[in-house]
C-alpha cells in the first residue's frame, strides 16, 4: 500500500512540484508544525516517491519531538539522480518553487550536502547544515549523526549484554554517516568487521583498517575495493556474525524476505526507516534489540536547530551526547518494562509532545 494516510498529526501539506523548463519534479510534505518550523532534508534520487517522502516527514516529526527541539517534522524529495543533474540549476529552481512555504527549513539528506543548502540558502534565506563560511555547522564534515549513532550504541549495548570495547560492528552503507559513525565507534573500542554499498562488500573479522577503507572508497567509488578480506555480495552484509548492525542508507533494507538471515543481537538504526514494521517486528520476536532510527539518528537534526539558534559545533555535540544518552536508555527502559517494542514506546513519547504542543495551537 503507497498511499499517504492521514490522521490527528498531519500530514499537514503534501506539495507536488514540477517544473515544465526545467523538468524539474519534486515532492514536499510538511507533517506538522505544532512544535515550530518543520526541519528536513532534502533528498535526491530517482526512486523517491510521495508515500517515501511522507514516511520520512513523519520520522522527523517524531525525531525533533523527542530530542526536545523547537521544530516540526517535514521532507523533501527531487526525482533525479543526483550523479546526472545540474545540481546548483536544479536546486536553485526548486528552492524558489518552495520559497513560500515559509514553516519548512530544508537540510541536507542523501544526495545533496552543504553547498546545495548554500544554494537554497540564497535562494529562500531559510537552510540548515550550511558551510561554515557563511556561519554553518557542516553536518557531514562534523559528523554529527555518525557521533549520535556510537552514543546511541554505548548505550543500547550494555543493555543488550554486549559489551561496546571489541564489539564486532558491521555497517551498511559508507558515505557520510557510515564513515562517521564508524570512526566514532572505533574511538569507543569498537571493531569494523564488515561494511557495504551499493555496488558490494567485504568481510574481514579480524577488523578492517578505517583509512584503508575510506581511500578504497574514494579511489574506486566501492568498498569492495578494499585490498583484505572477503568481498561479500551486498545484501550478504545482513548475514555476517557481528555484535552491532547498524543500515545506515536506504529505507527498508532490512524486510520479510531478508530478516531471517539478520545474526546481530542489536540494531541501531542509522538511516532513516531502514526496517519495514513486519520485519522489525519478527526481530523483536527473536529477541534482537532495535533502536528505532528517530532516536540513533537524531544527531544531525540537534545539530541543525542547534545551527538554526546559532549555537556552537561544541555545544551540538554536547547536546548530541546528552540528548541521545538519555533517550536511548529512557525508551529501551519503558519498551522492557512495557514488554513493547522500542518503537512503540518512543513513537507514544513523541506523539505526547507533539499532541500537548497542538492543543495550544488552532489548525
Amino acid at each position: 500500500m503507497n498511499e499517504i494516510i492521514y490522521d490527528d498529526i498531519g500530514p499537514a501539506r503534501v506539495i507536488q512540484i514540477y517544473s515544465a523548463r526545467e523538468r524539474l519534479r519534486a515532492v514536499l510534505v510538511v507533517d506538522n508544525t505544532a512544535l515550530g518550523p518543520a526541519v528536513g532534508g532534502v533528498r535526491v534520487s530517482p526512486r523517491v516517491t510521495a508515500h517515501e517522502v511522507w514516511r520520512l516527514a513523519r520520522t522527523m516529526t517524531l525525531k525533533n519531538s523527542l530530542a526536545g527541539l523547537p521544530h516540526g517534522g517535514a521532507k523533501a524529495g527531487i526525482i533525479a539522480d543526483p550523479a546526472g543533474m545540474d545540481k546548483e540549476r536544479s536546486f536553485r529552481v526548486f528552492a524558489r518553487m518552495i520559497r513560500d512555504v515559509t514553516d519548512y527549513i530544508p537540510g541536507p539528506d542523501m544526495g545533496c550536502d552543504e553547498t546545495a543548502m548554500a544554494w537554497i540558502h540564497d535562494e529562500t534565506g531559510r537552510a540548515v547544515g550550511l558551510p561554515e563560511e557563511i556561519g554553518g555547522l557542516p553536518l557531514d564534515k562534523l559528523g554529527a549523526t555518525g557521533f549520535g549513532l556510537a552514543e546511541c550504541a554505548g548505550v543500547a549495548a550494555p543493555l543488550a549484554g554486549i559489551g561496546l570495547k571489541g564489539a564486532r560492528v558491521a555497517l551498511q552503507g559508507f558515505g557520510s554517516v557510515g564513515k562517521a559513525a564508524a570512526r566514532f565507534l572505533a574511538a569507543k573500542g569498537a571493531i569494523l568487521v564488515a561494511v557495504s554499498d551499493s555496488r558490494g562488500g567485504v568481510h574481514d573479522p579480524d577488523g578492517i583498517d578505517l583509512q584503508a577503507l575510506a581511500t578504497a572508497k574514494e579511489e574506486s567509488g566501492s568498498v569492495s575495493a578494499y585490498g583484505k578480506g572477503r568481498r561479500i555480495p551486498a545484501e550478504e552484509l545482513f548475514s555476517v556474525a557481528c555484535d552491532i548492525l547498524i543500515p545506515a542508507a536506504t529505507p527498508d533494507v532490512i524486510h520479510k524476505g531478508n530478516v531471517s538471515a539478520v545474526a546481530a543481537p542489536l540494531i541501531v538504526q542509522g538511516a532513516n526507516i531502514p526496517v519495514t514494521a513486519e520485519a522489525e517486528d519478527l526481530l523483536h520476536q527473536r529477541g534482537v534489540l532495535i533502536v528505532p532510527d528517530f532516536i540513533a539518528n537524531a544527531g544531525g537534526v540537534i545539530m541543525a536547530a542547534m545551527e538554526y539558534a546559532g549555537r556552537s559545533d561544541q555545544e551540538a555535540f554536547t547536546a548530541i551526547g546528552e540528548r541521545i544518552r538519555k533517550n536511548t536508555r529512557l525508551i529501551l527502559e519503558k519498551a522492557a518494562a512495557e514488554e513493547i517494542l522500542p518503537r512503540a514506546a518512543a513513537v507514544d513519547l513523541a506523539l505526547e509532545r507533539v499532541r500537548r504542543a497542538m492543543a495550544y495551537r488552532d489548525f
